[in-house]
């Protein structure tokens, strides 16, 4: 069964909106960490069911940045975890829904993930993981 992994929310200043998340609502900070395939810096707050991430463009020119220029700091993106990534893939594809990756990539985790476009999915970008398999 799918189900929420994360919900990304896009920050001008990691450093700033760390201590709202974690101090004021008291959500527990786990790590903060550079993803360089993203060009990103990270802040994840697991909770039940899932976690909150804040990402913080490091490159004024990716993706993420050009995101908070257009819209302002907020919702980013929601991931969910399926099973068969592939196969969701090849679904969305033949429906003509417009994938940002029409094939998966591949986490640092292991985590193979890939992005729906806004414009397909109601104006969310949505985010799909697959775990790794093994033990």
């Amino acid at each position: 069964m799918p189900r929420l992994n994360h919900v990304a929310i896009v920050v001008e200043d990691l450093e700033a909106a760390l201590p709202f998340f974690r101090d004021l609502l008291g959500l527990p900070l786990a790590r903060v960490a550079e993803v360089p395939a993203e060009e990103v810096r990270v802040a994840f707050f697991p909770m039940e069911g899932g976690e909150i991430e804040l990402v913080q463009p490091l490159n004024p020119e990716s993706g993420v940045a050009k995101f908070l220029a257009r819209r302002g700091p907020g919702l980013h993106h929601i991931c969910i975890e399926v099973e068969d990534l592939d196969g969701v893939l090849r679904r969305l594809k033949e429906a003509g829904a417009q994938l940002i990756h029409e094939f998966p990539l591949v986490g640092g985790d292991g985590m193979r993930y890939a992005f729906i476009h806004p414009r397909s999915a109601f104006g969310v970008l949505v985010e799909l993981y697959e775990r790794a398999s093994g033990p």
